[in-house]
């Protein structure tokens, strides 16, 4: 079966099946929940830009992550709708994966390249008729809170999907985990190989997070119980991970014991992921190949030009009309009405406690004296995705729906998906980056917003430090040794996030107008090579799919 629409570049003919929990392709396609799948889905589209022999390997989550709406006063409700997608073609080839020791089948869809501009896809799915109902909903909700149900979704990507790239006969070479949940492909190929040796040539890995939720922990025989491991009996399933003596299984280290070489997703991640996994016996290399997004999707295009040909009256004209854009969205979710003159800083991504949305609001009487000032006015936007059964993000959502109820000049906005994304990057003027010091593996979406010229003002974790030049492409508060207690962390990074902010970003935006469209040009020059998914989809091939 033919999956390609393009001829594959000389460049790039090695066979690659990625395979990732989520993918953030098209706002249409909901089958992500936050920065694994927007990284997914830009390096998917670069795949295609570059005509590279990638094809992606996702699930097709009946109900997607969740639908954001609003209980009756206005705190976040989430809400499950079943998805329909007519542009996915059915494959006629079905599969079966053993778990919990019953037969499921599962079915593929293929998303063809043209649809999106993006590599092939093949979408897996056990919510066909073959099932029974509990099988069925193993494929409803990405993420699902259920451990049982959880490691029935890794079974189903990881065996379920090399089982359906051998179906239709499409060889591949290398095996990408886009982090450990796909990890049980790898004993599908010990099954098929017989040699871990051989299985290591053809599988890399990329881990996404130093947090302990991106690095799942499950006991070894409730693993093998649910058939995590395949064909293995338990004796060679702990045998070839390397845990004879250990019943605590990391699906981090499985990974990092079954590939070839791993990566980190920034320099500073990197060193982290080292120091993390030093004692891991056995382990891979863990290099560095940091983040990045395709600057053709997310970029507005009339802004680009006029970036290119030094018009900066256009460059600052079009910024206000961005502004405005999503300013009538603000309108149309919660009745107020934003000005494109005034200083719009926005805070949107994944609500985790760890990236302190809350953080402008440490020291509430400076924060009230910043939020009332008339003479340099500031608006703020918040927006993202808690993890609906974290119900302290939740919490701390709701908290901020509470605050903007006492000022004008505040908006909670719910749908926090790719169009609301691209809008809130491309018309805010400030992109604010805040969790606590070597907690952020990567933070791309600041990458995607200082692309729009909206200028990146963050903690010095993940990217900032390889992009950041302080005053002149970004604004950076200064790092802070990170074994102090979490109270003096926050109260310090407030501290110094608000000096700037009064001191350096209101002054230099109100009254030193130029100098501030020069900021936001540096941004958006500085960012476009290094921090474009096509360096990272190149990088990928050179430094592991060939090595």
């Amino acid at each position: 079966m033919n999956l390609f629409s393009y001829d594959i570049s000389e460049k790039f003919t090695k066979s690659v099946a990625y395979f990732s929990m989520e993918f953030a392709i098209d706002q249409s396609l909901k089958i992500y929940s936050g920065g694994l799948g927007f990284l997914a889905g830009s390096h998917m589209r670069s795949v295609y830009d570059l005509k590279q022999n990638v094809v992606g390997v996702g699930i097709l989550w009946s109900f997607g992550y969740y639908d954001q709406s609003r209980n009756e006063d206005r705190t976040l409700k989430p809400h499950y709708t079943r998805k329909v997608y007519y542009f996915l073609e059915e494959l006629d080839i079905k599969v079966t994966v053993k778990i919990n020791n019953v037969d499921v089948v599962v079915k593929g869809f293929l998303l063809r390249c043209d649809v999106f501009g993006t590599a092939p896809m093949i979408l897996l799915s056990t919510d066909t008729d073959e099932n029974d109902y509990l099988s069925r909903t193993i494929t409803h909700k990405l993420y699902d809170s259920n451990e049982r149900t959880r490691v029935a979704q890794e079974i189903v990507l990881g065996i379920g999907g090399a089982k359906m790239l051998q179906a239709i006969n499409h060889k591949i070479d290398i095996y990408h985990m886009n982090e450990g949940h796909a990890l049980p492909l790898v004993y599908e190929l010990y099954d098929r190989f017989k040699d871990m040796s051989e299985v290591k040539k053809h599988v890399v890995f990329t881990t996404h997070t130093p947090e302990a939720a991106g690095n799942e922990m499950h006991n070894i025989n409730f693993l093998h119980e649910m058939g995590f491991f395949g064909n293995l009996d338990l004796v060679q399933a702990r045998a070839i991970s390397g845990y004879e003596n250990n019943d605590n299984f990391s699906l981090t280290v499985g990974a990092l014991r079954s590939a070839k070489i791993a990566n980190a997703v920034s320099k500073i991640h990197g060193m982290i992921a080292n120091e993390m996994w030093a004692g891991v016996e056995g382990r891979c290399e863990i290099i560095s190949i940091t983040n990045a997004q395709n600057k053709k999707y997310w970029t507005d295009k009339t802004l680009i030009r006029a970036l290119d040909e030094h018009e900066d009256y256009e460059l600052l004209s079009r910024k206000k009309h961005l502004k405005k854009i999503l300013f009538h969205v603000v309108a149309n979710q919660t009745g107020k009405m934003f000005d494109p003159e005034v200083l719009t800083i926005v805070w949107a991504r994944r609500f985790a406690e760890y990236k302190r949305p809350g953080l402008l609001k440490y020291d509430y009487d400076r924060f009230v004296k910043l939020i009332t000032d008339t003479q340099r006015p500031v608006q703020i936007i918040w927006a993202g995705k808690p993890y609906p059964a974290d119900y302290g993000a939740i919490e701390m959502f709701n908290e901020l729906i509470q605050l903007s109820h006492r000022f004008k000049n505040i908006a909670v906005l719910i749908g926090y998906e790719l169009t609301l994304s691209k809008l809130l990057k491309q018309g805010s003027d400030i992109w604010l980056n805040t969790p606590r010091i070597t907690r952020e593996a990567s933070g791309t979406s600041g990458m995607s917003a200082s692309m729009n010229g909206s200028i990146h003002f963050s903690i010095d974790d993940g990217w900032n430090p390889e992009f950041a030049k302080n005053g002149k492409n970004a604004f950076t508060i200064p790092p802070l040794d990170y074994r102090l207690s979490i109270v003096e962390q926050d109260r310090i990074d407030n501290k110094n996030m608000m000096d700037i902010l009064e001191n350096s970003v209101i002054p230099t935006y109100y009254d030193k107008p130029k100098e501030w469209v020069a900021i936001m040009k540096s941004a958006m020059n500085d960012v476009e090579v290094a921090f474009d998914s096509g360096r990272l989809a190149i990088e990928y091939y050179e430094r592991m799919f060939n090595r």
